[in-house]
């Protein structure tokens, strides 16, 4: 049966360890056979599959080059902020396959993307990146209508006469 403590004494030599903390989780590289880091990013309705690899630099986006792809500059900055961040321009290769939602979704979901691959080819970068908040999903999306409104909130108009 156990016995009972009566001190904080007791409680000392009786051997009694308190339960260690528990550790923070180990990230590991994870790589395919061809030695890519693989990820997927989503941002509104836009679904990003992202494939990074050491080269020159070279983004391909829908077999496209991303100067072709992403026309605006603006979009172009938006893809290239977890790079900026870790300090990698020009260390990797990116395959893009985007679908879904319009150009600035894509650009947020392909931003999304990459963070998370940059996570997987180098665990330490992850610090860096979720201080910046490239590796959480913007659950932002579009309101849905309701019935009696013209759109999700717009009221028709209304007349007293």
């Amino acid at each position: 049966m156990a016995e009972t403590l009566s001190s904080l004494q007791d409680l000392k030599s009786s051997g009694a360890a308190p339960a260690a903390a528990p550790e923070a989780p180990r990230y590991v590289q994870k790589l395919d056979k061809q030695g890519r880091a693989y990820a997927t990013g989503k941002r509104k309705d836009a679904v990003a599959r992202v494939w990074i690899k050491p080269g020159s630099g070279k983004i391909v986006v829908n077999t496209k080059p991303v100067e072709v792809y992403f026309a605006r500059p603006v979009l172009r900055m938006i893809l290239q902020q977890p790079l900026a961040v870790a300090q990698r321009h020009g260390q990797y290769d990116l395959t893009v396959s985007v679908a879904g939602g319009g150009l600035s979704g894509q650009a947020g979901a392909v931003r999304h993307g990459l963070a998370k691959a940059l996570t997987n080819y180098e665990p330490d970068l992850r610090p860096a990146l979720k201080r910046e908040g490239f590796l959480t999903r913007d659950a932002r999306v579009v309101e849905r209508k309701k019935y009696g409104k013209k759109k999700a909130r717009r009221s028709f108009q209304f007349s007293k006469r």
